[in-house]
Formats: structure tokens, sequence, C-alpha cells
């Protein structure tokens, strides 16, 4: 959690003391982001409107660990299908659009599928649930199915 405040931190103090500079056509100023998996992508300067970061109200990286890992799920009609949240935020699932992104909100794994559908991933009691919602509703309508959730291979946090 310190690493990446300093990081924003670092971004932002970078953003401000370059803001007066002049950069239209000098591409020796660029922004350099170096991924969790080791990608880079470099944006030059004279590019960028602005930086801008999620507020932690809305996003929070606290408690992202015990959602890692790989998650068997109810599908809401008796069967089961598994989910994989991985530390970069990326997510894969064993059934229907196998990609898709997640991140913690207000306490619960949040996962947004390539085809639309997005769940959440939340603790109710001791245990947790996943619950589903199709393209046309959000994270605050009623869930077209709520089933068990059980992290097969928990992270140590």
């Amino acid at each position: 959690m310190r690493s990446a405040v300093s990081v924003l931190l670092t971004l932002a103090t970078l953003t401000v003391a370059t803001a007066a500079m002049p950069f239209a056509g000098d591409e020796s100023h660029s922004l350099v982001i170096v991924f969790k998996d080791g990608r880079q992508q470099t944006f030059s300067m004279s590019d960028i409107a602005r930086i801008e970061f999620r507020s932690p109200a809305s996003q929070s990286s606290v408690g992202r660990g015990r959602f890692l890992g790989k998650w068997r799920v109810g599908d809401g009609a008796g069967g089961h299908f598994f989910v994989t949240l991985e530390p970069t935020g990326e997510a894969m699932k064993s059934m229907g659009a196998a990609h898709g992104t997640w991140t913690v909100v207000d306490g619960e794994a949040r996962i947004s599928w390539d085809d639309g559908w997005h769940d959440a991933i939340r603790r109710v009691g001791d245990k947790y649930q996943k619950v589903a919602f199709s393209p046309e509703k959000s994270f605050s309508d009623k869930p077209s199915n709520v089933a068990d959730a059980e992290n097969t291979s928990p992270q140590p946090n």
C-alpha cells in the first residue's frame, strides 16, 4: 500500500513539476508506466492532457489479498465454475467470456467480464457469495443470481 501511494505521489509531483514546461514537439519528455507483470508503456508528455487517479472512496487496494486466487462459484442454476483473480487486476473464468478485470470496491471484489456481465464476490457472515449482474444491470441493481463462492487457493494477507 505504501509503495502504491509513493508511486502516485511521485507521478503527481512530476505532473505538477512539468506542467509549466513547454513540450510541443519535444519527445525527450515522456512518462513511463511499468506494470506489475513487467510490461512498460511510454507516453510522450506532449500527448498527455492530464493524469487522473481514482478516489480511494470508490476504489481501494485494501483487502485485495483475500480475493486473490481461484474461486469455485455457483452459476445460479445449481452448477459451478471457476473464477481466478490475479494480482494484476486480470480475471479469468471457466465458462462464458473467459476474460475480465477486477478491483475492490466497498469491501467486495467487482469483476467486469468482456461480454458485459459483471460479478461481485462478497463476504456474507463467515462465508462468501458470488453475485451476478447481466449486462443491462449495474452493481446497485437486484442481481440476476446469487450463489456460493469458495476460494480454493487463498493467498496470505
